[in-house]
């Protein structure tokens, strides 16, 4: 991660501790325990899940960096394989409060011109309580970008408005709140909004399967997938036998530790994701292959899962007689692209 991923990520967990001082412990922690039950059954669409300020408080205190965490990873990973293009614009679909712009903000924002157009952001969401606090966490950044941001409640239901365009759009953890056809519509038009479209999900069976078919309506508009795929072709795992996903590094607030009662400093977000763009408008090429499975380290070898832009799951071996290669596998990490650089 860069120095300005640090910064950004600094300054999102000194406004979220701020939050909190005003928040009764008991009051945090019975929101969380219901919000926790939401995330992981189903979510009905009549109402948005964040009702008011106490639950949007405990949300972004718990949430928001797993969620920032998991969002710079896949903003990451896409980073990575473009050719020096960033996004002049970002729309961020079910943004809530905000934690894929600080993402964004916390990959693009160092590689901003000095003395450069401030990139436009625009979040969209249905909870007028998640939008208000969003824009205040927001105006106590140092991000440019995200002190100028646009919060505009909007439904995601299927209703036919098309997204406004944008160099880049974000759905992050939002499909598994939503039908099957307001799932579709919403792909369908981050699709036919984004240059590049960046979709992130948890990490569970469920939750790939939604990036699956979200894979498959990027793909199917003409977009090119750079991240985490090395093709844009039929994914080879198998549904109901194995899944993609993979997994984040979030050091734990105090309210993390109280609500799970764990000992642990951190904890692994596991999240699915992917990243497409319009090649004729973005320059990129996905990777070789990707790490899909931590790495086994063995003495003198090291074995890889990989993806492979052939369309393959295949382990590979490196060993000590591969020289530098063997060297790079020790340090290379699930999720990153294969071979390095």
């Amino acid at each position: 991660m860069n120095d300005v991923h640090d910064v950004i990520d600094g300054q999102l967990r000194t406004a979220l501790a701020q939050l909190l001082d005003g928040l009764p412990p008991r009051k945090a922690t019975a929101a969380v325990e219901r919000l926790i039950a939401n995330y992981r059954g189903k979510t009905p669409t009549e109402a948005p899940v964040l009702r008011d300020r106490a639950d949007v408080v405990a949300y972004a205190a718990y949430r928001m960096p797993a969620t920032f965490a998991a969002v710079s990873a896949a903003l990451g990973a896409l980073a990575d394989r473009l050719d020096g293009w960033a996004p002049a614009d970002h729309v961020d679909v079910g943004g809530g409060t905000g934690a894929a712009t600080w993402a964004t903000a916390a990959t693009w924002d160092d590689a901003a011109p000095e003395g450069g157009v401030t990139r436009a952001t625009t979040v969209l969401d249905w909870a007028a309580p998640a939008l208000d606090l969003g824009r205040e966490l927001a105006a106590s950044s140092g991000s440019p970008a995200l002190r100028a941001a646009e919060w505009r409640r909007r439904s995601l239901r299927s209703s036919g408005e098309p997204l406004p365009a944008a160099d880049l759009v974000t759905v992050s953890y939002v499909l598994g709140e939503l039908e099957p056809e307001d799932r579709r519509a919403v792909t369908d038009s981050a699709a036919g909004a984004g240059r590049a479209v960046v979709i992130v999900e948890p990490g569970t069976p469920d939750g790939y399967l939604r990036i699956r078919e979200a894979r498959e309506t990027l793909t199917a508009a003409g977009l090119r997938v750079l991240a985490p795929c090395p093709h844009s072709g039929q994914c080879p795992i198998v549904p109901g036998e194995d899944w993609c996903h993979f997994a984040a590094r979030v050091p734990r607030s105090s309210l993390h530790r109280q609500v799970k009662g764990g000992s642990l400093a951190y904890e692994d977000e596991k999240f699915a994701y992917v990243a497409a763009v319009r090649p004729e408008l973005v320059p990129g090429t996905p990777a070789a292959s990707r790490v899909v499975r931590r790495p086994v380290l063995r003495k003198g070898q090291v074995l890889l899962d990989l993806c492979t832009a052939d369309e393959e799951l295949r382990r590979t071996t490196v060993t000590k007689r591969h020289g530098a290669d063997y060297k790079a596998a020790r340090n290379t990490d699930w999720g990153d692209a294969w071979p390095p650089g």
